[in-house]
């Protein structure tokens, strides 16, 4: 697929985004939650390795080319290795599946009920890397844990200013202000962030465009205008936290956000299972998914 086919597919694809972008911090959980022990790994190599083999099963399995993922969002690690002997990018292209890539480098210490990105020192250079490898885009996350205003604007600025230097490059920015759905004060939150959001979407030049990765909102619909904002490629939800069937009956709800799932994508799976076994599984998930996807 070339810039162009990548765009459309993203666009008009009636499907989501897997998440497959756990890194450091979340990559023992996720292991632990596949079925391999801390036990069955020692140091960071080996432990990327064997979060490395999960992905490239969840890649190669039939259903995951059945046309219902549409894209999927990786680890470096998982950018600069290969599938079945091809590099990664070019085996989810190879399966219809647009590449985005992780460029955040982690949370900072929660300050006016929100926590920011760290400072990126190597985005310059990954951004050349990632466009060199053929990657669409990117994606980075912050996280609102309070109905607090200063740092709401601290989080969405910080997102559009890390996405100019993203788009610039040639990439396409996915900017995930995340908002945890345990906050009590979620429900105004999500009025200030929505708001923050479409005054810098306003701001934007002409033709310019970013994706938005964002919690289910409380409020249906709320986030319908940036949906259809002209400088919004497309908004795409996370789970959160939401178990699978939790978190696509939210969505369903949602005219025009479609899923970008990592935990409710791959809850079921397990190492121990079969190949079939592990393909039904996959599967099962991604047609409830992607139905809650399109549903709107």
């Amino acid at each position: 697929m070339n810039q162009q086919e990548m765009t459309d597919k993203i666009v008009t694809g009636l499907g989501f985004i897997a998440a497959l972008d756990q890194s450091g911090g979340s990559t023992p959980k996720a292991l632990r939650g596949y079925g391999v022990a801390d036990a069955e790994w020692s140091g960071d190599d080996e432990m990327f390795a064997k979060i490395h083999e999960m992905r490239c099963r969840v890649i190669t399995a039939p259903s995951f080319a059945n046309g219902k993922v549409i894209g999927a969002i990786l680890f470096e690690r998982t950018m600069d290795g290969s599938v079945s002997g091809t590099p990664a990018p070019d085996a989810l292209k190879d399966r219809g599946i647009v590449p985005f890539i992780k460029v955040d480098e982690g949370l900072m210490e929660e300050a006016d009920g929100v926590q920011l990105m760290k400072p990126m020192a190597k985005l310059d250079a990954l951004l050349e890397k990632s466009v060199t490898k053929g990657m669409f885009g990117t994606k980075m996350r912050s996280v609102i844990h309070a109905a607090n205003t200063d740092g709401i604007k601290a989080v969405v600025g910080q997102q559009f200013e890390v996405g100019s230097r993203i788009a610039d490059a040639g990439l396409m920015p996915i900017l995930e202000p995340e908002y945890t759905i345990t906050s009590a004060d979620r429900a105004d939150g999500e009025k200030i962030l929505r708001d923050e959001i479409l005054a810098q979407l306003d701001a934007l030049p002409a033709g310019r465009k970013v994706m938005l990765k964002l919690s289910i909102p409380v409020e249906a619909n709320l986030y319908k205008p940036l949906v259809n904002h002209p400088n919004v490629l497309r908004v795409v939800a996370l789970s959160g936290g939401f178990t699978r069937e939790d978190a696509c009956e939210e969505l369903a709800a949602n005219t025009g956000m479609i899923a970008s799932f990592s935990r409710a994508l791959l809850e079921e799976l397990r190492a121990q299972m079969s190949d079939d076994q592990f393909d039904n599984a996959l599967g099962e998930a991604i047609n409830h998914i992607q139905r809650a996807s399109i549903a709107g």
